[in-house]
Formats: structure tokens, C-alpha cells, sequence
């Protein structure tokens, strides 16, 4: 089972609810889905290095984290700068039911995809039934 929890997201919305404003939109947007035997994640972080990315697990805690520079040289003058730079991170909380010493992380066109495979023990199984004898009868 997959969890997703972004505690400072919530807060940014009350905090745009409370002041009537408006802020960038998430820098990391996600979908997850299961496709047969694997959590599918997909992270949409497009103008970003792939050298700058930095996936960790620790404790069923997936940690996403990434470095958007800015694509104007240092002695340019900014006309606009409405492009979200900076370190962002989002987190997901994996269940147990996960197998993540086999995290395939791969990045391509903007978007970085994790597979996560379910572990065997968690993957639904046949349970075979054995055709016993008949119950003996007890003299009385």
C-alpha cells in the first residue's frame, strides 16, 4: 500500500484560503497507481538535472528531493522569473507490503518514474486444498 502525506501543503492552502493569495503550483506533482505487481509513481519535474536528484528510503519513508536551477547565466538581467527554482522534496510514506531494496528509478522527458515492487509475501497466492479422507466415526 501506498501513502502520500505533504503536511506543509495543507498548510499552504489554509494559508492562501486565509489571505486570499495564490502561490506557485506544487513543484513536484505526482501520480501513483498499481499496474500488476508494482506501485507506479510518476514525478513531474521537468528543467531538472538528473544528477540532482536524490531518491532515499529510510524506515518505509520514500524521500524525493530535487535542485531546479535557474537557466539564466549570472550576469543576465531577469525580465521574468516565473519558473519555480530552488530544493524541493516531497515524501511518501511506503506500506509494508512494499519491496523497496528493489526501488527501478528512471528518468525521461521531464517526468521520473519509480517502480515499486510488492513483495512476495504480500502478493496475493492460490491456497490449495487438500482432499482428505472422510470423517471416521466414532463407536459410541
Amino acid at each position: 500500500m501506498l501513502m502520500r502525506t505533504d503536511p506543509f501543503r495543507e498548510l499552504d492552502r489554509l494559508t492562501q484560503q486565509a489571505l486570499g493569495t495564490r502561490s506557485w503550483p506544487t513543484a513536484m506533482p505526482m501520480e501513483a497507481y498499481r499496474a500488476d505487481d508494482a506501485f507506479v509513481v510518476h514525478f513531474d519535474i521537468p528543467g531538472v538535472d538528473p544528477e540532482t536528484i536524490d531518491l532515499n528510503v529510510d524506515r518505509n519513508i520514500l524521500t524525493v528531493r530535487v535542485v531546479r536551477r535557474s537557466s539564466a547565466p549570472d550576469a543576465a538581467q531577469v525580465i521574468a522569473a516565473e519558473r519555480p527554482t530552488g530544493t524541493y522534496s516531497r515524501q511518501l510514506f511506503l506500506g509494508d507490503s512494499l519491496d523497496t531494496e528493489r526501488i527501478d528509478a528512471s528518468y525521461d522527458a521531464g517526468v521520473l518514474t519509480l517502480r515499486i515492487p510488492v513483495a512476495e509475501e504480500a502478493k496475493s497466492r492460490k491456497i490449495q486444498i487438500s482432499g482428505g479422507e472422510p470423517p471416521k466415526q466414532i463407536d459410541a
